[in-house]
């Protein structure tokens, strides 16, 4: 018999659990062993540390995200957790490695700080200098325990003794400011010395006080950048020491001479952090009980990049090719005289050999750097990111050197669990610019574009890609951040806004509904939860969810058809005219109909899963006579739709809305619309995601691959030939003739129209949940489109899933995993079988059908 190992524990959906905001921690783990089908049976939960408690052996399974039952624990509470369990055949395993797990400040009443700002009239911005606020510390003796908690109005970094504290990068991140403000807590130890300590934080403008939006929005949020600090230490003689916070500390400016993340940063190495005078107390400062420990991992320096080529332009300028497009920064080495300005202009494509700016609007992305002189001098901003994979230096002292030169991608941390590979390497590529889109567009929120003056929070385009982003990465602390503040910026009719964060800006928050987008409110929580089996978040989201139905169903009426007002529709459908997007094949009113009745639906589970039985009742209600209404109005009796696009189809089968007897001439009118298109992409931002699933899951898998692997414009495959390394906005954004599409909304790193990965991990790759959080799973490859094999691997909350296939003649190799304490569902393609699995890896070996063979290897 083995013996299970268990994994460390971890704690609630966060990697790091130093200064946690809740004093009732969730714990999972994962079991590794190499008894086929092992089931757990029993587990117990030991702590140590500032509070001594065991669960005892407790009967059951649960081992994701398992209630704390013991006591609750206050703020600056340090302990370790071990877990230990039992399987049903009777083995044991030790206890785990510890976890080390600690609360920050849990509630105004932790904090002695106050909020401190510039006690001087601060120059108009733009890219306006940062501000250093600073004090001393004396200690008798070395820290035995330090902690840092501290966060701005602004974006920050701070510094102990000159050193940097955390690896972090453009803390506190963008959160609904009026309603919630993240703080950090960072263990200072051994930054600390026995005698002098200073500490630092330096604040730039960021998100709350720079430029949002194309329409030069700024202080949108404040007029005036802070910083908030408290430093606690304990030293070895015992003493105890707090450092606050107030209108004692100093405050200057120095190198960073302006900030923003639009613009990017200018920074003169010539000059010193001076002190302008003390401090001031900010007034009208935000109440302290906003403050909130993170939900989400911290945006960080992620990888770095080499420079692949140095390109001569045209116009005789140096331009260094990345090979990626990504979100970022470059870091440089440099050596020349004092004074000497060199200048990045970054940029996501060359057109006709130049690079092109014109698709960043009014973005500068313009980092300078003004050298001190003398010795190599390296440099990375610390206060803006940009969108790029092309870099214009000028200004630069001696012979351009590539090696002098670093692109360092900058996300939130997300940790990477699901992963696709497959055998055609445009297919491989696709997937791969999905993955980069996403890792461009997760800079503290969830974003359409990291590179022009925009970079918002657009709901729908998170809406469409949430399955796909819970697959490739862990996003249940990112997502719930963001859908903390959707709810926070709810409006009190329920109506959700097109963009969360909803900065108060009027210009850029119209108060309107648009289906897809406020569907965001019900969806992105229900995807989550599939990922995670996390009921608690669908808890704390069921008002705001309920909210958004409710709103959708008072617009709709008695017709119970939302046929009315402004909607987006099938944004970018490959047909509308460049300058209006909304244009689409697809009637909108149908669209937006289809969505209010898959949202009721949803949320009629959710309500069932929360034990409101009344809610489900009325919104099961609902949803049926939204969908009577919907086949009333949108369809006819053959079957096909009064709209005859390919997104009023897809999203009819998806969402359950065609009568069973009508979904055979449905879908075959789908597919035959496909076909007329010549297989090439007929969609835009509703539809794409479902298209694929639409046809696979009605019988035209053919036609599905076909869409798949062409390459003609529009299609996935078709950027991938013209070098793309990320996903576009638009279909056409870069034409033939290598001119960059002449509308000014066209970014090269867009991931709404990736989420066909969703298609590829689950229906090629063939993993998906049969429970929320994977517990059960099923495993149902498809080969087909000419692939001879492919890959997938997801880490669920219980450990690895995995199916690796591949195809030669009539051979089929299938390799599978399942994790210990799960089961899985097994559909063999091509054999028409179905097998129970417990845990464990298995290999199979079979024949299909000449005929099969034969289908899945036409391209």
């Amino acid at each position: 018999m083995s013996v299970p190992v268990v994994s460390p524990p971890r704690v609630e959906h966060v990697r790091e659990p130093l200064g946690i905001g809740t004093g009732r921690p969730r714990l999972s783990w994962t079991t590794a062993t190499s008894s086929p089908g092992w089931l757990q049976a029993a587990y117990e939960i030991g702590l140590d540390g500032d509070l001594r408690w065991t669960s005892g052996r407790v009967e059951g399974s649960e081992q994701v995200l398992v209630p704390w039952r013991a006591a609750d624990l206050g703020p600056r509470t340090r302990i370790e957790a071990r877990v230990r369990v039992w399987g049903a055949d009777g083995s044991a395993s030790d206890w785990s490695r510890p976890t080390e797990l600690e609360t920050g400040l849990l509630s105004a009443a932790d904090w002695t700080a106050r909020f401190v700002t510039a006690s001087w009239e601060e120059p108009a911005g733009p890219s306006r200098p940062a501000v250093r606020f600073s004090s001393a510390l004396q200690l008798p003796s070395p820290a035995v325990r330090a902690r840092l908690y501290s966060t701005s109005l602004g974006v920050y970094t701070a510094t102990v003794n000159g050193q940097v504290v955390g690896d972090d990068a453009l803390a506190p991140g963008w959160t609904s400011y009026a309603h919630r403000l993240t703080s950090q807590t960072y263990d200072v130890t051994r930054l600390l010395r026995a005698g002098d300590n200073e500490l630092a934080l330096v604040v730039a403008d960021g998100w709350y006080r720079g430029r949002i939006g194309g329409e030069g929005n700024l202080d949108v949020y404040g007029a005036r950048t802070a910083a908030l600090a408290q430093l606690e230490v304990t030293c070895e003689d015992g003493s105890r020491h707090v450092l606050c916070t107030d209108e004692t500390w100093s405050a200057g400016t120095g190198p960073v001479r302006g900030a923003d993340l639009y613009d990017g940063e200018t920074y003169d190495a010539r000059v010193g952090w001076t002190v302008a005078g003390a401090a001031a107390l900010l007034p009208d400062a935000p109440a302290l009980d906003l403050l909130a420990a993170p939900l989400s991992p911290p945006v960080r320096r992620t990888e770095e990049l080499a420079v692949q080529e140095v390109i001569r332009t045209p116009a005789g300028k140096a331009v260094l090719d990345f090979g990626q497009n990504l979100a970022g920064r470059v870091r440089l080495t440099v050596q020349g005289s004092a004074g000497c300005e060199v200048v990045l202009r970054h940029g996501e494509v060359l057109e006709h050999g130049e690079l092109c700016t014109r698709t960043l609007r009014t973005a500068r992305a313009t980092d300078r750097y003004v050298l001190r002189g003398g010795p190599p001098e390296t440099w990375e901003p610390s206060f803006t990111v940009h969108g790029f994979r092309y870099v214009e230096v000028s200004g630069w002292p001696g012979e351009l050197d590539p090696a002098a030169f670093t692109a360092v991608v900058v996300h939130s941390d997300l940790r990477r669990t699901g992963e696709f590979s497959c055998s055609d390497p445009l297919v491989d590529r696709l997937h791969q610019n999905i993955v980069w889109s996403m890792r461009g567009n997760v800079v503290s929120i969830p974003t359409d574009c990291p590179q022009r003056d925009e970079r918002l929070g657009w709901t729908g385009d998170i809406q469409v890609f949430a399955p796909t982003a819970a697959f490739l990465f862990d996003s249940v602390g990112f997502l719930s951040s963001w859908l903390t503040d959707l709810a926070h910026d709810q409006r009190t009719d329920g109506g959700v806004p097109f963009i969360v964060p909803d900065p108060p800006v009027e210009r850029v928050r119209p108060p309107l509904a648009a289906a897809a987008w406020g569907d965001a409110s019900v969806l992105v929580p229900w995807d989550v939860f599939q990922a995670s089996g996390d009921i608690e978040l669908l808890a704390r989201q069921y008002d705001s969810m309920q909210a958004w139905v409710r709103k959708v169903a008072a617009l709709m009426g008695s017709t119970h058809l939302w046929d009315t007002g402004f909607q987006f529709g099938d944004w970018l459908d490959p047909t509308a005219p460049p300058e209006r997007p909304a244009e689409a094949r697809c009637d909108p009113h149908l669209a937006a109909t289809a969505y209010a009745h898959h949202s009721a639906r949803v949320l009629a589970r959710v309500a069932g899963l929360l034990g409101r039985e009344d809610d489900a009742r009325r919104w099961v209600e609902h949803a049926d006579a939204v969908r009577v209404a919907f086949q009333r109005a949108y369809l006819r009796p053959d079957g096909h739709a009064s709209s005859d696009a390919q997104t009023a189809y897809a999203l009819a089968l998806t969402m359950d809305l065609v009568p069973e007897p009508l979904r055979d001439a449905s879908a075959a009118r789908l597919a035959a619309l496909v076909g007329e298109a010549r297989h090439t992409i007929a969609t835009g931002f509703m539809g794409t995601p479902r298209i694929a699933q639409a046809l696979s899951s009605t019988g035209h898998e053919d036609t599905a691959f076909r869409l798949l692997v062409q390459t003609e414009s529009p299609s996935w495959l078709h950027p991938v030939t013209l070098d793309a390394t990320t996903i576009w906005e638009r279909w056409d954004a870069l034409l033939p003739d290598g001119t960059v599409n002449g509308e000014q909304m066209t970014s090269f790193n867009h991931y709404a129209l990736g989420a066909v990965g969703e298609w590829l991990h689950t229906y090629v790759g063939g993993l998906s949940a049969l429970e929320p959080g994977y517990q059960r799973a099923r495993i149902a490859p498809h080969p087909g489109g000419g692939l001879t094999w492919a890959t997938t691997r997801l880490e669920t909350p219980y450990g690895l899933l995995a199916c690796s296939w591949s195809v030669e003649g009539t051979r089929v190799e299938l390799a599978v995993d399942v994790p210990a304490g799960t089961t899985a569902e097994l559909v063999l393609p091509g054999a028409d079988e179905t097998r129970q699995l417990g845990s464990g890896h298995v290999k199979l070996s079979y024949d299909v059908a000449a005929a099969i063979a034969q289908r899945w290897s036409r391209a």
